[in-house]
């Protein structure tokens, strides 16, 4: 019934889920990293605040795909994955901005590659 939009939220649910919990075990090690990443960019010294607001999009995302999920196979509403959806399109945009501020444009690509089954899912949630 809801199969391909139940994939593609589990999509972002494993995406970002297991994203932010990396970020919350380890934290100290993922700031090292970016640091020395976003050293010439325009990042430079402000990677906690950044990598912050990253979990906080990373996990609010995937607690929204969630409940997308469970309101689609409850009720048939589409509003909760609409809203991971967007959500996920908001995060992997600042994902984006960071790689390319960064000049990591192989970086860039990767997160192009993510963003696809996001616009792909918007596009089949709008059909309902």
């Amino acid at each position: 019934m809801y199969y391909l939009e139940s994939l593609i939220l589990l999509f972002v649910l494993i995406t970002f889920l297991q994203s932010g919990i990396d970020k919350i075990t380890d934290w100290k090690g993922n700031v090292e990293w970016l640091n020395g990443h976003f050293k010439d960019s325009l990042l430079n010294g402000k990677v906690p605040l950044a990598l912050g607001i990253i979990l906080v999009l990373e996990v609010f995302t995937a607690a929204t795909a969630v409940l997308g999920m469970y309101y689609l196979w409850s009720f048939g509403d589409v509003w909760w994955a609409m809203v991971s959806l967007v959500l996920s399109g908001i995060t992997l945009l600042f994902l984006l901005l960071g790689q390319r501020l960064a000049k990591d444009y192989d970086g860039a690509r990767t997160i192009v590659i993510y963003l696809m089954p996001v616009l792909f899912g918007l596009y089949v949630m709008q059909l309902f």
